[in-house]
Formats: structure tokens, C-alpha cells, sequence
């Protein structure tokens, strides 16, 4: 883990204040995200209790994981889409029982698309959803991949090359899970993406 202060070590560093250790706070100083427990372990006596400061600062809400905060970005993301499509699909059901007590008329034409997906597509959306799958797949099985994949993800600015970083990351998917599963995922990747057309 390699934490980010939040605003309320910010408080602790700027405050008269001090209700934490001098020890604790220049951790709060050294977690800029670039610096993990390594960085931190010479400013206790041991290496456990160097990881003892550092989860109590995360659990106390000083320190926060920046992948975490992601990834939870991506659920917020999914489960705000997921929200969405049942608002849509309840609203589909009242208009078709709204048109079936209307009296019979002329049939009417409807064209339909295949892709019935109506939640905000785009690029950052798409990358919250590809740093998921990095930390489920990918992080325990293959570190050294998954940390290849997100500086890839944060460095990706279009639609291609969003497009390229999910083909590698849907083939080890394919490798390690089958087929089905990275069909499904390439499915719902397709559903975030937005349209070429409209890509600024």
C-alpha cells in the first residue's frame, strides 16, 4: 500500500493542536503516495509495529489507500449504473401498462437497440470499472501485471487506448477464468465505453 493523507492528517500537520505522536505524524509527513510500509519502517523500532502505526492511521482515518479509493469509486460507479438500469426497467413496465389500458389502435413501430444499457458513458466510468477487475483479478494472482495495468489505466487519455489496456487485461482474465467470464466482462466494458463518435 502506498497511502495519501486525507484531510484530516492535513488538520493534524496544520493544527496547534497535536493529538498524535511525533512519530505518527512524520509518517503523515512521508505518506505523499509514492511510499509504502519500506519507506515508513525506520521510524519505529520494528517492522510490525511500523505496520501497527500505519493501520491504525488508515483506521482512524488519516491515511487512505488511493487503489482503494478507486476501487470503491468503481463500485459507486457500477452500483449507480446497476441503480439506474432498474429505474429504467421499472419505468419501462409502468409504460407498458399505461399503453395496454389505452384502447386498441394502430400498431406502432419501435426500433429497439440491442444494448439497453442507459447509464453515463465514459472514459473515467470505464476506467473505475478496469482498476476493479486489476484489484480482484489480478493484484494477488499476478502483482507485477496489475501494477503494470493501472499505471497503464492512469496514463490512458482516448478511447483506444482504453480499449487496448481491457483486450490484455480480458485475455489473463480468459487465461485464469475462461472464456464466459471475459466475454461477460467485455460486455459490460462495452456497455461503459462511450461511443467512438463522441469521445472528446
Amino acid at each position: 500500500m502506498f497511502p495519501t493523507k486525507t484531510d484530516k492528517a492535513r488538520d493534524e500537520l496544520q493544527g496547534r493542536q497535536r493529538t498524535l505522536s511525533q512519530r505518527e505524524r512524520a509518517l503523515l509527513l512521508m505518506a505523499d503516495g509514492r511510499r509504502s510500509l519500506t519507506d515508513f519502517s525506520p521510524l519505529f523500532s520494528t517492522r510490525d509495529e511500523a505496520e501497527q502505526a500505519l493501520s491504525a492511521l488508515v483506521q482512524r482515518g488519516y491515511l487512505q489507500d488511493p487503489h482503494a479509493a478507486a476501487v470503491a469509486a468503481a463500485q459507486a460507479a457500477l452500483l449507480a449504473s446497476q441503480a439506474s438500469q432498474a429505474a429504467q426497467a421499472a419505468s419501462d413496465a409502468q409504460a407498458a401498462q399505461a399503453m395496454a389500458a389505452l384502447p386498441a389502435v394502430d400498431p406502432i413501430q419501435v426500433s429497439t437497440s440491442a444494448d439497453s444499457f442507459d447509464g453515463k458513458r465514459s472514459l473515467a466510468t470505464t476506467r473505475m470499472f478496469l482498476f476493479d477487475i486489476c484489484e480482484r483479478m489480478f493484484v494477488r494472482r499476478d502483482p507485477k501485471f496489475a501494477t503494470q495495468m493501472r499505471d497503464a489505466l492512469r496514463e490512458a487519455r482516448d478511447r483506444e487506448a482504453m480499449m487496448t489496456i481491457a483486450a490484455l487485461m480480458l485475455s489473463e482474465v480468459e487465461k485464469a477464468a475462461g472464456a464466459e467470464r471475459a466475454e461477460s466482462l467485455r460486455e459490460r466494458i462495452d456497455r461503459l465505453l462511450p461511443p467512438a463518435e463522441i469521445v472528446h
